[in-house]
Order: C-alpha cells, then structure tokens, then sequence
C-alpha cells in the first residue's frame, strides 16, 4: 500500500546524530565527507550538532539535546517530511536512559523509508552513491488509509 512517492531532492536534508563514545566517529565521518555534505541542509542534536557546526564550518539546524528532546525533533521531522535521511552512530553497548526516544527514532526513519546509517560503513555506503546527486521518488506507505482502515476496524 504506497501513495504517489515524496521526492527527495538533489539537496538532501540529512539528520546526524552520535551518543557520547561514537561523536569523534561522526565527526571524523563528516570531516572526510564535508565536501558532499556542504551540498546539502543539515541537522543535529545538541552537543553533536554544535560539534559538527565548529569543525566543519557549515551551518547546522540545531534541535535539543537527544536526552531531552532532540531525537524526537528529528522523529517529528522525519513524519512531516523534512528530513530525507539519518545517520545516527549510536552505542550499542552502553545504555541510554532515552532508549525509547531512541527506539522512536528509528522506528520513524523505517515506516518513512529513508536511508538510515547506524554505522560508518553504511554512511560510507550511503554518501557514495550516485543517488546524492540527484533526486529520489521515494516510495513509502500509504499512510492515511493504513489509519483509516485501522480506524474502521476499531469501529467494528
């Protein structure tokens, strides 16, 4: 069940988000890639978003903290349709109190289709392809009727 799929465009809006032992991974990721990331609108949460903005000198859209509210900015992004991927180094040996939010996040990046990096070699993946110079009809489900239907089961 897919609807007329959204576009993603030559200007990717790309979403980047690290826990604490994985920032200096992103940061080192970005600055080998600033060159294709310049072409692009980011965004980031908190203290990553602020790194990413002194290192590499580009601007960053800035959301809250992940613990505090960021993770669920992008979440809530991602459902409007204003982030078209994530890459999000999280550490999966160290636990977070915000693991729902995290979870949120996720499952977000995955119902809308979008191109998520939980690690370097997928980031790397993803930033090489061909597909980040030009634009992308991006299929994903149909939305609105899944809640309606869903809504005419309750109903029943």
């Amino acid at each position: 069940m897919t609807t007329n799929p959204p576009i993603i465009g030559v200007k990717k809006r790309i979403a980047m988000v690290a826990h604490d032992n994985k920032k200096k991974d992103l940061l080192e990721w970005a600055r080998f890639n600033r060159g294709t990331l310049s072409r692009h609108h980011l965004f980031g949460t908190g203290t990553t978003g602020s790194m990413l903005e002194n290192e590499l000198e580009l601007p960053i859209t800035q959301f809250k903290s992940g613990p505090i509210g960021g993770d669920q900015q992008i979440g809530a992004k991602i459902a409007e349709g204003d982030i078209d991927f994530l890459i999000f180094f999280w550490d999966p040996l160290e636990p977070q109190p915000h693991d729902p939010d995290i979870k949120a996040l996720l499952r977000l990046a995955v119902l809308y289709n979008i191109p998520t990096a939980s690690n370097r070699a997928t980031a790397d993946f993803i930033i090489s392809s061909n597909l980040m110079n030009e634009e992308y009809e991006n299929p994903t489900p149909d939305l609105i009727r899944y809640a309606e239907s869903r809504k005419r089961q309750v109903l029943a």
